[in-house]
This record gives structure tokens, sequence and C-alpha cells, in this order.
């Protein structure tokens, strides 16, 4: 499922950056949560694409590329979205 995310939003918004994050195993036993993981996912990503959009923009953007496995194996999906022209919150 990993790979498959990696892949969809590597076609779709061509990302400078793109780390996608398996956090399954911290979510062990909560709702969703399955033996093997690939429940529970972050995405960090920006891309130019983003640029003019609005956070729900960007969030509904990639809901909806990723809407067939949401549907089928995919019980959590936080993100964390940003345009290229914008600085990076992690290199505070």
């Amino acid at each position: 499922m990993k790979q498959t995310i990696t892949d969809k939003l590597t076609a779709a918004f061509d990302p400078s950056f793109l780390n996608v994050i398996d956090e399954s195993e911290n979510h062990r036993g909560h709702g969703g949560w399955r033996e093997g993981g690939e429940t529970h996912f972050r995405v960090q990503i920006a891309a130019p694409a983003f640029e003019g959009m609005n956070r729900v923009a960007r969030h509904r953007a990639i809901n909806d590329l990723l809407a067939d496995e949401l549907a089928a194996s995919v019980h959590a999906l936080a993100l964390e979205i940003r345009a290229d022209s914008e600085p990076d919150p992690r290199a505070r």
C-alpha cells in the first residue's frame, strides 16, 4: 500500500518532496488497525501543483486521488501538504 500511495502521488503531483510513512504500529489495538500494518499513513508532500490551492482543496485533491485506497484498506491518512514556494515547517 505504501508503494501504491507513493506511485499515485508521484504520478499526479510530480512532487519535489514526498515522504509516505506507515504509522500503523503506533495505532496497534485502535480502530481500523490490522495485523501487518498499512492501515495508518502520514504523507508529507511538497509540489508546485499545490500553488494557489487552499488547505481544503489540497486535502480534497489527495483524498480524491486515493479514494480507492481509503475505501478499501487505509483507515487513516494524515496529510502535511505545501506548495514549493512555502517554507518547510520541519526546517525550524
